[in-house]
């Protein structure tokens, strides 16, 4: 092991009782994480009890150069699976995790792009807060060769298909880079966050994690620390992860995060009429909730490839070329939950969950 090695792997545990605080948040694009460190005293458990911090707004496109000091609000605490011990990581909002932080001017008015402000409001609610809504996120996304852009396993010119033998599949010709899912299954269960599983999907290249049953906002934050860690692993690895929701075009499949979702109602006998009447709820809205889903969803949502066109709103027990999908389960005992099929695998999970809560709880037609 080299001396690089060495100190990357020392633990300071021992030696000091400070610890290291990696403050993460989105940038202005809305998918571009970024992160600092910083030393502090001794360990914390309560978000509360982390200072603010600040960052340079106008190189991550969220502040004028003549003003450009952005707040960091710390929001949730994660365990570090990078540097361990009792390092943290920090969802400071504005979009962010480990401790995952979100973003606010100096006068503590939300940024623009500070998407979870909104969303808290929205769960803050004491009708959502009633419900306790769940959710089961599927993040797809996939794995890019570097400075080639090319899927991770692809020769360059791409496989001539089918797409058949890629999904849930095994051996060194058909599922390309489990090393890195691994790695980011556990350190995800290390960090603290409710992954639920991980499976190959049908594009090669293309993997999914899960995360959840969750409830209310603890639901986003997990999946954007979850984000994070993916690309930490990935730059480690070389390798570039993309949540582009259709980064091949062609015949092969898109890449969405599936959004999984039931209340407190629904999970109660009786519970299918009110799913059914949720849903005639988000078919109302199809339109408003399809421009908050994702960049570049279009091409995704074409009704091929286990979609519904983009245009269009649809339901059904079972299908997967729905835009809303019930499983057979919840038809058949009367109650559980339903698949949102429509977001994007670059969608916002604040922006995403706030609103399928809004709608089906709040939102009167």
């Amino acid at each position: 092991m080299s001396l690089l090695a060495d100190l990357v792997n020392l633990d300071i545990s021992d030696n000091s009782e400070k610890i290291i605080a990696e403050y993460i948040w989105v940038g202005g694009s809305g998918m571009d994480m970024r992160s600092k460190a910083r030393t502090l005293p001794g360990p914390v458990t309560d978000p509360s009890k982390l200072p603010k911090w600040n960052y340079d707004g106008s190189s991550t496109g969220q502040a004028p150069g003549q003003d450009s000091e952005v707040i960091l609000y710390p929001q949730a605490i994660f365990k570090d699976p990078f540097r361990r011990g009792n390092n943290i990581l920090i969802n400071v909002f504005y979009r962010f995790d480990q401790v995952m932080c979100d973003a606010y001017t100096p006068a503590g008015e939300p940024i623009p792009t500070n998407k979870r402000h909104a969303a808290a409001e929205i769960f803050a609610n004491p009708d959502v807060i009633a419900e306790v809504p769940w959710y089961g996120i599927e993040q797809e996304y996939t794995l890019l060769q570097k400075d080639v852009n090319w899927p991770l396993g692809w020769p360059i010119g791409g496989f001539p298909g089918p797409q058949g033998p890629y999904y849930c599949s095994i051996g060194a010709d058909k599922s390309f880079g489990r090393d890195i899912v691994d790695a980011h299954y556990k350190a995800s269960l290390y960090a603290g966050i409710n992954i639920s599983g991980i499976n190959g999907e049908v594009m090669p290249g293309q993997w999914e994690f899960q995360v959840g049953p969750s409830v209310g906002i603890s639901a986003a934050d997990e999946i954007w620390i979850a984000r994070y860690i993916l690309e930490r692993i990935t730059e480690i690895a070389g390798v570039v992860v993309s949540f582009d929701p259709k980064p091949i075009p062609g015949d092969w499949n898109g890449a969405g995060a599936h959004t999984n979702y039931s209340t407190k109602s629904m999970r109660e006998e009786g519970g299918y009429e009110i799913i059914k009447k949720a849903i005639e709820k988000l078919g109302l809205r199809h339109k408003e909730h399809i421009s908050a889903y994702g960049e570049g969803n279009e091409r995704r949502l074409t009704g091929h490839h286990e979609t519904a066109d983009i245009n269009t709103f649809l339901w059904g027990v079972a299908n997967r070329g729905a835009s809303i999908r019930v499983g057979r389960d919840t038809e058949k005992e009367g109650k559980g939950y339903f698949e949102d099929r429509r977001p994007a695998s670059n969608m916002d999970p604040y922006v995403v969950t706030s609103m399928i809560a809004e709608t089906t709880l709040l939102w009167n037609p």
